[in-house]
């Protein structure tokens, strides 16, 4: 053998080994679990902490994973929303939002996806589909009709809520600072690194290619100073929906203070989504 075809055989073999370490962290979601998900295991606060009556929630999701929440009762003439969180942290960090989603009367359950808080498992855009639909299952136990239940999904939490409402329906569905898919976050984001690596990310939650299935009534929300996820994505998304929409921008908002920032205007936008919706959504099972 020469030396020029020494020289390609060694490459041939470096090329395959750093194809079948891409192959092998494309399979495992090794990208995913660094890059997407900051899931937080203890628990920093409890809804006693904040004056609110919960009742702990505990899950099995269909491929056996065990997920925790809190169902938090409200009044019996409001809907109840189930409330997906977004990708870091776990539903104790949520309690502030919780406090004040509380205080519409709305009756709630939060919970943790598989990875996160006292939930087991790994989180993944199948998994956090089972994880949705266990959510879902449970609230049907306790006598909540789909025309009773309100989706609300924050951020990763957006894309949850995206694809439980395309298979199953809720009375409305509220989605803030949602993003497109996450391929398109991946190259507003790390152009370059998405353009070499992007086909390796197996997880995509796409939302744009989902959501004009959806006919349940929607409300969108974004900051118009949101650095993580554009104003143009939520746009995006409004402009595909096919549903009865609405889209609230929250003046000086940036992704994760929205609901501070939009102050009184911004729980009134809330206020009137909900009491825009079918009387069915406003019948308690209680």
């Amino acid at each position: 053998m020469s030396r020029r075809q020494r020289r390609w055989w060694r490459l041939a073999i470096d090329l395959t080994l750093i194809a079948l370490l891409l192959f092998g962290l494309r399979m495992s979601g090794y990208l995913e679990q660094h890059l997407l998900y900051f899931p937080d295991r203890p628990l920093v606060a409890t809804p006693q902490t904040v004056n609110l009556s919960a009742e702990d929630v505990n899950l099995t999701t269909a491929d056996g994973e065990q997920l925790h929440g809190w169902y938090l009762p409200g009044d019996p003439a409001q809907p109840v929303l189930l409330f997906f969180h977004g990708n870091a942290g776990n539903i104790s960090h949520r309690l502030d939002n919780l406090h004040r989603l509380h205080a519409l009367g709305l009756n709630l359950l939060i919970f943790d996806y598989r990875g996160y808080g006292h939930s087991t498992g790994t989180p993944s855009e199948t998994g956090l589909a089972h994880d949705a639909d266990a959510a879902l299952s449970w609230l049907h136990s306790r006598g909540w009709s789909q025309q009773s239940i309100v989706y609300f999904g924050r951020s990763l939490g957006a894309a949850v809520a995206v694809d439980l409402a395309r298979r199953s329906p809720p009375a409305g569905l509220i989605l803030e600072t949602p993003f497109t898919s996450l391929r398109a976050m991946g190259r507003q984001h790390y152009p370059l690194l998405s353009g070499l690596l992007g086909w390796v990310i197996r997880d995509e939650y796409d939302n744009l290619g989902k959501i004009a299935a959806i006919n349940s009534p929607l409300l969108i929300l974004h900051g118009d100073r949101d650095q993580i996820v554009p104003e143009a994505m939520a746009r995006q998304l409004f402009a595909a929906a096919r549903s009865t929409k609405t889209f609230y921008l929250i003046a000086g908002a940036d992704h994760n203070n929205t609901y501070d920032c939009g102050g009184s205007a911004y729980w009134q936008a809330w206020h009137h989504f909900l009491h825009s919706l079918p009387a069915a959504a406003t019948t308690s099972p209680h």
